[in-house]
């Protein structure tokens, strides 16, 4: 689980988080949603100790980031796994190396103990011999099965996501969806994703965070931000065609007879 309590950001004098306070719960797909400019992306990097923000704090479990020494520091670092916008995958190494990347950093496991390792989670992405491939020799969804393969590689406590989805077409973006949801229940990870896309919010919100000018409007379910009257989440979720559409159907079900 991870606790944020009156969270404030700035650079310079412009407030960027203007104190947030919210829950992420372990084993749950919780979303960081908003439109361009509303925080997430400065929201999503202070939970991950890049940026350090001047009043709140951030629990890890039941223990505070601000608090900690080096060496909490570190062992926290290791229990997080990281899928990136575009994948970031390196470039010169094959898919084996790099999702055998974070063991060589946080393990003195031998060769071949690593390579089981890397075998059992390319395995559970349904990747399976593709590990001599380069990147550009593998699609985009499989790029992000790879990533997210070497995000979970350490049996992380926190798998943090950040836009997962971008680039890829709707098909591969639900399958790419679930695998997280998948990962995050089986594992029992708490999982916190960055997102624009109302297809992810509809498919696996269970917890959902709407940021808007660095202030946290509103949080609850997906169900539930279907149903809210608060007309700056409206305005965000029906922004789209598709969604205008659900939103006349509900109200057509909904008007009284």
């Amino acid at each position: 689980m991870i606790r944020v309590e009156g969270l404030h950001k700035s650079f310079g004098s412009e407030e960027i988080l203007k104190g947030i306070s919210t829950t992420f719960e372990q084993g749950k797909t919780n979303l960081i949603i908003g439109s361009s400019g509303s925080g997430k992306t400065v929201f999503l990097k202070c939970l991950l100790g890049l940026f350090t923000p001047e009043k709140g704090k951030i629990f890890f479990q039941d223990k505070a980031i601000q608090d900690m020494n080096d060496d909490e520091k570190r062992d926290l670092r290791e229990d997080i796994g990281m899928v990136f916008q575009g994948s970031a995958l390196f470039d010169s190494m094959t898919v084996e190396e790099n999702v055998m990347f974070p063991l060589r950093m946080f393990s003195n496991k031998k060769k071949d103990e690593l390579l089981d390792r890397v075998n059992t989670v390319l395995a559970r992405v349904n990747l399976e011999n593709v590990n001599k491939k380069f990147p550009s020799e593998i699609s985009g969804g499989m790029q992000k099965r790879v990533a997210i393969a070497r995000a979970i590689v350490n049996n992380p406590k926190y798998l943090f996501c950040d836009e997962p989805n971008s680039g890829l077409d709707p098909r591969t973006s639900i399958l790419i969806d679930n695998l997280i949801q998948e990962i995050t229940r089986e594992f029992n990870i708490t999982t916190v994703i960055n997102s624009h896309d109302m297809n992810s919010v509809m498919e696996i919100g269970e917890k959902i965070c709407f940021l808007q000018f660095g202030n946290l409007v509103w949080q609850g379910s997906n169900n539930e931000i279907f149903k809210t009257d608060n007309k700056d989440v409206t305005n965000f979720v029906y922004s789209s065609n598709l969604f205008k559409k659900i939103r006349e159907v509900q109200l057509k079900e909904n008007a009284p007879r």
